[in-house]
């Protein structure tokens, strides 16, 4: 029997979490939530000028993932299904860790402690580990309009953030995958193999953290 039955792929931008979401969904029949950010309003704004608007964005993002995931979770439930989502919904208090004040980011606190008991916590986490060359790369590839102003040193903060968060991450299990040189889109063999590692806890050199 397949364990899990709340997958989350996590990942900095840029690193195929949507792509690989998809694709589980599909071979799983799994209900799908993706994030909605093309219709933050704030998206755009925040890259021009992350002083103005990082706590209007990180808000929010913070109450649209928590609307679209607790819809999801509780259909979830009412089905008994499985589900795969491209978030956790901790995204939010990483991003918040390094786009906003102390001040700001006490009362973001506030928000989201209580918001977070109301969620369900996912059975495994798959994380895409990337160079920031390769995401810098990916994100001009997609050609979004309001990433072309992302800096490399933004994303370089990103990923110490979530690294740090979930290598300490002791609710559920994460898989840290080297992900450069894959192409679970295109390659077969690639996306099998991180089929094996959903199935297998023989990691061949992927961390595997247990709480």
């Amino acid at each position: 029997m397949f364990p899990y039955k709340y997958i989350a792929i996590e990942g900095n931008i840029g690193a195929g979490k949507t792509s690989l979401a998809r694709i589980l969904s599909t071979i799983y029949n799994a209900e799908l939530a993706l994030e909605e950010f093309a219709d933050n309003s704030f998206l755009a704004q925040f890259y021009q000028n992350p002083e103005r608007w990082a706590f209007p964005l990180e808000l929010s993002f913070l109450a649209e993932r928590y609307q679209q995931l607790k819809q999801k979770q509780d259909d979830h439930v009412a089905q008994s299904g499985m589900l795969v989502t491209d978030y956790l919904f901790e995204k939010s208090l990483l991003f918040a860790q390094v786009n906003l004040e102390k001040s700001e980011m006490e009362l973001f606190k506030r928000f989201y402690s209580l918001m977070k008991p109301n969620l369900t916590t996912p059975d495994i986490v798959l994380y895409l580990s990337k160079t920031t060359d390769l995401l810098i790369s990916n994100i001009r590839k997609r050609g979004r309009d309001f990433e072309k102003d992302i800096s490399s040193d933004y994303l370089a903060k990103v990923t110490v953030e979530y690294e740090k968060h979930l290598k300490q991450e002791q609710l559920f299990p994460v898989l840290f995958i080297e992900s450069d040189e894959l192409d679970f889109v295109n390659r077969g063999e690639d996306l099998r193999f991180i089929l094996e590692l959903l199935n297998s806890e023989h990691t061949n050199g992927v961390k595997l953290m247990k709480p």
